[in-house]
């Protein structure tokens, strides 16, 4: 791989810890563990007994000390803090991976021209993520006992936005052209080797239904709505689950009703799948139904991964979500959409 390519490899590898350590934190309940946003000074956690006792002071004043979190001793604040700190100190050093080799490479021009814009995003939108996520904190420390699901929805969203830049750009610097660190090639490949415009299409929409999979997803960890109705394929007996739409205006059912966002969730999940599948199944034929052979293999691995989303995500509510699973169903859905995305861009080429 060329330096450019490193480097946003390594990007693509930073935004997936980060999301996995965001998940943990979400779902042992530690985000809301420091309830102040130092971004030089906070990289260095408390160091006596009075500065620990002064952060668990101040926990104790938040609405989800009384709450979720009541009757927490110094051992305990100390296991979750740990895990928010952690957490934020991850996210500093991804700024530093998406930034310093960005304005090394550029000093040194070997991003292309035509990558240079699309490519600066990448820090700033790190740096606008920093801020977002003190923004979510903020949404639970004075009135409710967890975070918005709103603003941790477009935490997540802007995290997915970021990995689509490195993946996209990262997919189309293709290593087989042989050119200097990223150029565009200069000859265009065979029409031979291209998708069809219904496949490019079909991919695009595809990979947008993933997104949106995804960001259902962050509305049922807001609303902690993956800890009711813990059965498959029935809720609560009935396929709509009672109190779907007990929300007035209707449409807030969606996004603050957690009966409304694990199914809505569920159905989109299933709907995912169900499309992964039968575009594996097509990529699968003796001729690809004219796919190319790399883009027809791209999409064989979404397919996998599609499949094996739905199943640790059906597993995990049998489970009512224990931390390992949901850790990882979080992974595999992240996962789906880089390949997705990647079979999309080959399909564009």
């Amino acid at each position: 791989m060329t330096g450019l390519r490193r480097w946003l490899f390594a990007c693509i590898v930073a935004v997936f810890v980060t999301v996995m350590v965001g998940g943990i934190t979400r779902l042992t309940e530690s985000g809301l563990s420091i309830t102040e946003w130092k971004p030089v000074s906070g990289v260095l956690p408390p160091r006596t007994e009075a500065a620990w006792d002064a952060a668990y002071q101040e926990f104790l004043r938040i609405p989800q000390a009384q709450t979720v979190h009541r009757g927490i001793t110094m051992g305990g604040f100390k296991l979750i803090y740990w895990w928010e700190w952690f957490h934020r100190l991850l996210a500093r050093g991804v700024g530093l991976v998406f930034a310093i080799p960005y304005l090394v490479l550029l000093a040194r021009r070997r991003i292309p021209p035509h990558l240079r814009v699309r490519l600066s995003a990448l820090p700033l939108l790190t740096l606008a993520q920093g801020a977002l996520g003190w923004y979510m904190v903020q949404s639970g420390l004075a009135v409710r006992s967890n975070v918005s699901a709103y603003r941790l929805t477009a935490h997540l969203a802007l995290a997915l936005c970021i990995l689509a830049v490195a993946v996209w750009t990262w997919a189309e610097l293709d290593p087989r052209d042989d050119q200097r660190d990223g150029e565009r090639p200069e000859v265009a490949r065979p029409d031979t080797e291209r998708a069809s415009r219904r496949w490019r299409w079909t991919l695009a929409g595809t990979t947008g239904l993933v997104a949106v999979t995804l960001l259902s997803g962050g509305f049922v960890a807001g609303l902690r709505a993956g800890r009711i109705f813990n059965t498959f394929p029935l809720m609560g007996g009935t396929i709509v689950p009672p109190g779907y739409a007990e929300l007035v205006p209707w449409w807030a059912n969606a996004f603050e009703n957690p009966a409304a966002a694990q199914f809505h969730h569920r159905v989109l999940a299933m709907l995912t799948a169900t499309v992964a599948l039968i575009l594996a199944w097509r990529a699968s034929r003796p001729s690809h139904d004219g796919l190319p052979e790399r883009t027809a293999r791209a999409v064989r691995w979404f397919g996998a991964v599609a499949v094996l989303q739905l199943t640790l995500g059906i597993v995990m509510l049998l489970l009512a979500v224990p931390v390992t699973l949901g850790v990882l169903h979080q992974f595999t859905g992240v996962f789906a959409l880089t390949l997705a995305l990647v079979a999309t861009e080959r399909a564009w080429k």
